[in-house]
């Protein structure tokens, strides 16, 4: 079986955080959010996959991923000139796929379960299509599935008047047979193939869909808010390290992890779960609960939680810092003394000055 990763789009929604580079490489827990997504087709025994690239820092992608050497596998880069829909970057790849059954999973999901059940079970059945459901607070956001009897019935794409609540997420098991259904699919109001679309022709031609579902263990990641919370649910499993150096005095409580080379000075309080990358200095501060900080940061007298500070960051105030987003290469910097809760959404390179 083979794997593809969609990893295009313009992430409009997140923006300033998508000016310089796509959404799915936005870190959660301090690794891009589409690594997630390869790591599960990787552990699920797929050794072949293809990254489906498009839009703003196309070539960021390449360069993160290079050619699979480091993961174990093989990359194959196809390009998706415009924004078409999930279902036109699935008919990119029929030379790639080549007459196999497939997994698609969306770069900008997190999963926590394993998918190695679904491919296994998909591999020996006679479905032309596995899907995966969960069910939603907000319906109205999601393709939705309608199921009677143990069998999915309708698949509709951001439904007014939602028949269930269950969504179906980023992870598709296919087989070649989508590709003719894709071939005669018209394009949705939002001028998108869809997804969605094409497994309800599967259906109404008398193909075969199964279905598995999960709990809250997944989280579509469309907004500053979502990413935040993924962040939380990623780190809360994580197991705790410190491989860095702290200071008597440091007091720490709940999951931490602590890269090499990073230094918590004394009076620094850390509510887990935090995970610091290497080379970071804390200096002073409260840091959590559920903090993510990327490698080479610098962190001095602020109230940091909710939050996520990628790499290469300095932020020196005495702000009440929460649920913000601060990009890579970003400072904020404080003169004068006063207090404030504040949020941020820092694209990359932003210099803040107070």
């Amino acid at each position: 079986m083979k794997g593809i990763i969609l990893h295009g789009g313009h992430g409009t929604r997140l923006r300033p955080l998508t000016h310089t580079g796509p959404k799915q490489l936005l870190p959660i827990a301090n690794k891009p959010m589409s690594q997630y997504g390869i790591e599960a087709m990787i552990s699920s025994g797929i050794s072949e996959i293809a990254i489906i690239i498009g839009g703003i820092g196309a070539n960021k992608v390449r360069e993160h991923y290079g050619e699979g050497e480091e993961f174990g596998v093989k990359f194959t880069y196809i390009q998706q000139d415009q924004p078409k829909g999930i279902s036109h970057a699935i008919a990119l790849c029929k030379d790639f796929v080549d007459n196999e059954k497939f997994l698609v999973f969306l770069g900008d999901n997190i999963l926590k379960d394993s998918i190695s059940k679904y491919v296994k079970e998909f591999v020996k059945s006679d479905a032309d299509a596995s899907i995966v459901l969960c069910e939603v607070e907000n319906p109205t956001r999601f393709g939705i599935a309608e199921i009677k009897n143990g069998e999915i019935i309708k698949i509709v794409e951001k439904p007014k008047e939602p028949p269930t609540n269950l969504a179906v997420i980023g992870v598709y098991l296919l087989t070649p047979k989508i590709f003719d259904i894709i071939n005669r699919l018209k394009p949705s109001w939002r001028n998108e193939l869809e997804i969605t679309d094409a497994l309800q022709m599967l259906l109404e031609e008398n193909n075969k869909i199964i279905y598995n579902t999960v709990s809250e263990n997944w989280k579509d990641t469309g907004t500053p808010e979502d990413i935040i919370q993924a962040n939380d649910i990623i780190l809360r499993d994580k197991k705790s390290y410190f491989l860095g150096e702290k200071k008597e005095g440091v007091l720490m409580n709940g999951n931490i992890m602590v890269g090499k080379n990073s230094k918590i000075e004394k009076g620094v309080k850390l509510n887990g779960p935090i995970i610091i990358g290497e080379n970071c200095l804390v200096e002073s501060g409260i840091i959590g609960p559920n903090v993510s900080i990327g490698n080479n940061s610098k962190i001095s007298k602020c109230n940091l939680s909710n939050s996520i500070i990628m790499e290469d960051c300095e932020i020196k105030s005495e702000l009440k810092i929460e649920n913000s987003i601060i990009s890579k290469n970003s400072k904020i910097l404080q003169k004068e003394n006063f207090d404030a809760n504040n949020i941020f959404l820092l694209g990359e390179g932003t210099k803040i000055y107070l």
